[in-house]
């Protein structure tokens, strides 16, 4: 049995909305990943179920391998038809924000949602979320995945029954790209009770395994073999590894998104290595992603540095300059961090 997520009052507020809404609109975050698109197209799902007229919006494109998930290829990507996708945050009564914390992380909706008279919902499970955005805000920085909060909220609604095999498989899809498979940020034993139960309503974990783990282009896997063989950095005494890749090299090897989703963890299959960094050069600033082993704490790293956050061990953020800047400030933390966090550690040779 699972422990309560939400209180009385929340469930009266978030039903209560529901019950008043005729048209929905639920949204995710910018270049949405696993958890952003299973979370979203579980609750679109529920809410058709009861009878709701729902549209999902995107900011961008998601990648490629969540086709695997039923009802993606409905929804509406806003930076193919923005001006339809605001006049949809305009006529809806109700907007679900999910898997992000602030406005600005829908990026170019970020002002349709702010001008939006609905009234908004906030659904994630990351640090800092902006309350005073959202009427209603469910936000467990604790939980692994907003997939899996999503799941108790469901439940907490008395809502488990309209679970079906469709929803459980985007459910799952959520909680496993958050974890690495359940490889890290996964330690709550509640997490497979959960994980049971969506595999009772029909859930393939292994043909979603395969689309989101095992499924890679031609291209795909021979720039994740130029990063590794070629990019990768290894600072042993401090622990530390480091990618880098320029717009150039992506260029070269057709690079299209999601095909560097999982790279930054990689490094950290080698002995010593207790964090990784993987810096993305786009288009006037440089993505930064990073992934750390037991309390290393990248999500302060990330905070202090990068302009972002996120979990203990599974953060980013961005940097406003070139590529080469933003890798020289990086290897410049190095040697102090060595110091806060590995005082007793010597480098594995």
């Amino acid at each position: 049995m699972l422990s309560r997520t939400i209180d009385t009052k929340t469930e009266k507020q978030l039903t209560g909305l529901i019950d008043e809404a005729r048209r929905i609109v639920v949204t995710a975050h910018t270049m949405p990943d696993g958890d952003a698109v299973g979370s979203s197209l579980a609750l679109s799902a529920v809410l058709e179920k009861l009878g709701k007229e729902v549209k999902l919006v995107y900011p961008d494109p998601p990648l490629h391998n969540l086709n695997c998930l039923k009802g993606l290829k409905d929804s509406l990507i806003a930076s193919r038809y923005k001006a339809f996708a605001e006049k949809l945050f305009s006529e809806a009564d109700l907007i679900f924000c999910m898997d992000f914390n602030e406005p600005k992380r829908l990026g170019s909706l970020e002002a349709a949602l702010r001008n939006a008279k609905a009234k908004k919902v906030l659904i994630d499970h990351h640090l800092n979320p902006d309350v005073a955005a959202f009427n209603v805000t469910v936000s467990r920085p604790a939980m692994s995945s907003t997939s899996y909060l999503l799941f108790r909220v469901l439940c907490g609604l008395g809502w488990f029954s309209l679970i079906d095999t469709d929803i459980a498989d985007c459910i799952l899809a959520g909680m496993m790209t958050d974890t690495g498979n359940f490889s890290y940020n996964a330690s709550d034993p509640e997490i497979y009770t959960v994980v049971a139960e969506l595999m009772a309503k029909g859930a393939n974990k292994e043909r979603i395994y395969r689309a989101l783990f095992d499924t890679f282009s031609a291209d795909c896997l021979r720039l994740n073999g130029y990063a590794l063989s070629q990019k990768m950095e290894v600072f042993a005494d401090c622990h530390a590894s480091l990618i880098t890749l320029s717009r150039a090299e992506l260029n070269r090897f057709h690079y299209s998104t999601g095909d560097t989703e999982g790279l930054v963890n990689r490094p950290l299959a080698i002995p010593g290595v207790e964090y990784s960094a993987f810096l993305r050069e786009e288009d006037g600033y440089v993505k930064v992603s990073m992934r750390s082993l037991g309390d290393f704490p990248v999500n302060e790293i990330c905070k202090r540095h990068f302009n972002g956050g996120g979990h203990k061990n599974a953060a980013g953020g961005e940097f406003n300059g070139s590529l080469e800047e933003c890798a020289d400030l990086f290897r410049s933390l190095l040697p102090q961090l060595a110091k806060e966090f590995f005082p007793e550690k010597k480098a594995d040779t």
